[in-house]
């Protein structure tokens, strides 16, 4: 992964940089690449994930990414763990072909269970982590978590050997990678285009 750095003044639009809005349209594309008749998506999210600016930036460009893609979009909220279950029924109910799920750091921590929910109710998904696709999701495009708290590892160094905090580069990872679960899509169902594949970064097997 690479970086990039920007000021500290420029830290309060991070939040859209590093998780949601300028990827969902590219994770929409490559799902729309995985299954080309799909036409029905819903997007699993969480409504209180980060601050009004940066949840209102993510779902604007979710609603843009359907469209441009002539997507029907159901947007379907998890205010918390004990809603996924009604969430994911949300989503068979109205007919989701497809999921696509936001980020969120509840989101990233009830993987596993998301993972089963989606295997239960055959939905292909695009995830925003690959620890989701390496319990068993389809495929994910974003950040590397392992790496980036490694690089926080970094700051919290040059912290404890005196660095004010202040007048320390906010940095922004600028490579991104796509994981792709051959096996799961296998017992989807889906047959794959070769050329979506070559683009994975990594394909589980």
């Amino acid at each position: 992964m690479s970086w990039s750095s920007v000021s500290p003044d420029q830290a309060e639009i991070l939040p859209g940089r590093l998780f949601g809005p300028e990827l969902i349209a590219k994770r929409f594309g490559l799902l729309k690449d995985a299954i080309p008749g799909l036409s029905r998506v819903a997007a699993l999210w969480h409504p209180g994930a980060y601050g009004q600016r940066t949840i209102q930036g993510m779902l604007r460009e979710t609603e843009t990414a359907a469209h441009a893609l002539r997507l029907h979009l159901e947007l379907v909220p998890a205010v918390g763990p004990g809603d996924l279950e009604a969430a994911f029924v949300t989503m068979t109910r109205e007919h989701a072909e497809a999921v696509i799920q936001l980020p969120s750091p509840m989101l990233f921590a009830e993987h596993k269970r998301i993972v089963e929910l989606g295997a239960k109710t055959r939905l292909p998904a695009m995830y925003a982590a690959r620890e989701f696709v390496e319990d068993g999701g389809l495929m994910s495009y974003g950040v590397s978590f392992p790496d980036l708290w490694g690089h926080l590892a970094t700051y919290v160094d040059k912290i404890l050997k005196g660095a004010n905090p202040a007048d320390l580069p906010v940095e922004q990872p600028t490579k991104l990678e796509f994981v792709f679960n051959a096996k799961t899509a296998k017992e989807l169902g889906l047959a794959i285009p070769r050329e979506l594949l070559l683009l994975a970064d990594e394909v589980i097997e």
